[in-house]
C-alpha cells in the first residue's frame, strides 16, 4: 500500500526543537530517528509530544540492520514497536543494509551483495520483521564505497527485484545514488528510473563531502547542485513522492535550512503541490 501523499519535510533534531515550537513552522511533516526515542522520557520526548500534535511525523531507524545474517535482535523490534506504538507515525523507514553481526557493531550502514541469495534473506528477514511489527517497513538505499566480486546484478536491478518478491516500497535517498554514482562511476538517472513508480514511498534529500577521487556521505553539508539537478530531472517523470531534506551535523541557522525545504517546494511540479 502506497504512502500518502502528505508533502515536504525535513528531518527532526534536537537542534531544532525550541524554533519548531516557538515558530511554528511551514513544513508538512517531520521526520525523526527512531532510537533517539527509545527511552521513556526526558527532552526528546517533551518536545516530540508537542510537535506531534501539530505536525504528521514519520519514523526513520538505523540500527535494525535487516541483512544481517545472524538471528534479528528481538529486543530491538520490542524496544522499536513500543516507540511506533506510542508516535503512530504515518510510517517506518530503516536501510536495506548490514551494520552489526553478533556482538561487533560497524556503526556503519553497510551494503548487501546483489545476488539471489542475498534477495532471498532479505525477502524473508522482511517479513519477519513485518509480521513483528504488525506495519510494513520502508527501506533506504545507502551510500556505498565498496562493491562485492558476488554481486551479479546492479543494485537497481536488486531494489526493483525485491519489490517485484515483496511489494516492500523504498525510500529513495538521491544523494546516496548520488554519492555511490560518483564512487563507482554509473549513471544516476538509470538507478533512479529503474526503480518501479510504485515502489517509491518516499525521497531524502542531503549534502555530502567532495574529497575529488571519492566522496563521503556526511549528511552535513548543503545539498550540491548535482543532486538538485538529478531531484529535479526525477521529479519531472514522476508522480509525487513525499520529500524531505536530512541534516546530521553542522548545523545550518533554522531559516537556511527552511529556504532549501523553499527551494523543494520551487522545483517540484505543479502536479506535486498539495491542494491545501
Amino acid at each position: 500500500m502506497s504512502a500518502p501523499f502528505v508533502g515536504f519535510g525535513l528531518g527532526l533534531r534536537s537542534t531544532y526543537f525550541d524554533a519548531v515550537i516557538s515558530e511554528q513552522p511551514d513544513v508538512d511533516w517531520f521526520e525523526i530517528i527512531s532510537e533517539n526515542y527509545f527511552v521513556a522520557g526526558g527532552k526528546p520526548w517533551y518536545y516530540l509530544d508537542q510537535i506531534k500534535e501539530r505536525y504528521p511525523i514519520a519514523m526513520h531507524g538505523v540500527s535494525l540492520s535487516i541483512g544481517r545474517t545472524d538471528e534479528l535482535n528481538v529486543n530491538y523490534l520490542t524496544q522499536l514497536k513500543k516507540t511506533i506504538d506510542r508516535v503512530q507515525p504515518m510510517w517506518i523507514s530503516d536501510h536495506l543494509c548490514f551494520s552489526s553481526l553478533g556482538d561487533f557493531n560497524s556503526h556503519d550502514l553497510l551494503p548487501l551483495p546483489y545476488t539471489h541469495e542475498a534477495l532471498s534473506h532479505l525477502a524473508t528477514r522482511l517479513n519477519q520483521v513485518q509480521d513483528f511489527l504488525e506495519r510494513p517497513l520502508v527501506l533506504e538505499n545507502v551510500s556505498s564505497y565498496l562493491s562485492y566480486t558476488q554481486s551479479h546484478m546492479t543494485e537497481w536491478d536488486f531494489l526493483a527485484e525485491l519489490h517485484h518478491a515483496t511489494g516492500c516500497q523504498f525510500l529513495l535517498d538521491i544523494n546516496n545514488v548520488y554519492v555511490s554514482a560518483r564512487n563507482h562511476g554509473f549513471d544516476p538517472m538509470e538507478y533512479l528510473l529503474a526503480i518501479p513508480e510504485q515502489a517509491v514511498a518516499q525521497i531524502h534529500l542531503a549534502g555530502h563531502s567532495d574529497f575529488g577521487t571519492h566522496i563521503i556521505d556526511t549528511h552535513d553539508q548543503p545539498i550540491c547542485d548535482a543532486v538538485w539537478d538529478l531531484f529535479t530531472r526525477y521529479a519531472n517523470m514522476r508522480a509525487p513522492v513525499n520529500t524531505m531534506i536530512e541534516r546530521d551535523d553542522n548545523f545550518a541557522p533554522f531559516s537556511e535550512w527552511l529556504s532549501e525545504l523553499d527551494k523543494v517546494r520551487q522545483i517540484a511540479p505543479l502536479s506535486w503541490k498539495k491542494n491545501d
